[in-house]
């Protein structure tokens, strides 16, 4: 199935943070990783590649100097995205607990694997 079909997308920065979240993700969603900062070209693909102004996106990056200017820059870009925050305690989406990175990604109503919860 081509990923750009779903109707929610979460923004992550690297590939780590991408796999940390489809261990815990029990959702119909396309995760973009954009491997740090990016500029107007790489960003205008990345909107026409998921079709980002039709769909709900989510913006979760590290808690981090480069995390904080990724976030600043989605949301000039994306107003319309919600932002999804992990405890500057751990820092980084792929050094969160599967627990807590769960119960972050249920309060925003994603589906989790139950296991997580527990």
């Amino acid at each position: 199935m081509i990923s750009a079909e779903f109707e929610k997308v979460i923004i992550v920065e690297g590939l780590t943070d991408k796999k940390q979240i489809e261990k815990v993700i029990n959702d119909e969603v396309t995760i973009v990783c954009t491997n740090g900062t990016f500029g107007v070209e790489r960003f205008d693909e990345l909107l026409e590649t998921y079709g980002l102004d039709d769909k709900d996106v989510f913006i979760l990056v590290d808690e981090d100097k480069s995390g904080l200017k990724l976030r600043k820059q989605l949301a000039r870009e994306l107003p319309h995205a919600e932002h999804i925050y992990i405890s500057s305690e751990y820092r980084e989406v792929a050094a969160t607990p599967e627990k807590i990175l769960a119960s972050t990604l249920l309060s925003k109503h994603f589906s989790v694997r139950p296991i997580f919860l527990i």
